[in-house]
């Protein structure tokens, strides 16, 4: 969002909890204390991850979409007032590109603690209580809200990517856990 001025923005505040991760594990997001999704372009991994860290206070300035309660950032400050502002993937002499990375098959199962957003408000996944994400097409989160609502018990099958900043399984399968069994209602 490199065109908006972040001056003229809502400024949020927080304490960092976690760190969000996309499919090739590039920071892609951020949970402040425990309810708040800020969402940022991957572009903007290297810099958040050298100049932000988990328990940090930070300031998100950025723009609210009117179906989630999330922030999608144009700048973030972090506590020693360095500006990490959002100028396009384009910006500076090196064109961002994504990292290969190996995505194994992984597992998950635990409960939604937050229902996870793109920056346009679109329902895209759960963070789960252990802090995996789980990701998945705005169209198939769409059709299967309910699995991603906070509460819901979930076990999730897919390729995900696992390193120092966290854990994400794009999601081919997932089950609601509905009895004390362990017993799954399998969605595909």
């Amino acid at each position: 969002m490199h065109w908006i001025d972040p001056e003229c923005l809502v400024e949020t505040r927080g304490v960092v909890s976690r760190f969000l991760l996309n499919a090739h594990g590039e920071l892609d997001g951020l949970i402040l204390g425990n309810a708040r999704q800020v969402h940022f372009p991957p572009h903007m991994s290297r810099q958040v991850a050298r100049y932000i860290g988990i328990g940090e206070k930070v300031r998100v300035r950025g723009v609210k979409p009117r179906a989630a309660d999330i922030v999608a950032a144009v700048q973030l400050t972090s506590s020693a007032g360095v500006n990490i502002l959002d100028e396009g993937p384009h910006h500076g002499p090196e064109k961002h590109e994504k990292p290969h990375v190996e995505r194994r098959p992984m597992i998950a199962t635990g409960e939604v603690k937050l229902s996870l957003y793109g920056p346009k408000g679109e329902l895209r996944g759960a963070l789960l209580a252990d802090g995996t994400s789980v990701r998945m097409p705005a169209h198939a989160a769409e059709v299967l809200a309910q699995y991603l609502e906070p509460g819901r018990y979930i076990q999730v099958w897919g390729h995900g990517v696992k390193n120092k900043y966290g854990k994400t399984i794009e999601v081919d399968d997932i089950a609601e856990l509905v009895d004390a069994d362990g017993a799954l209602a399998v969605a595909q």
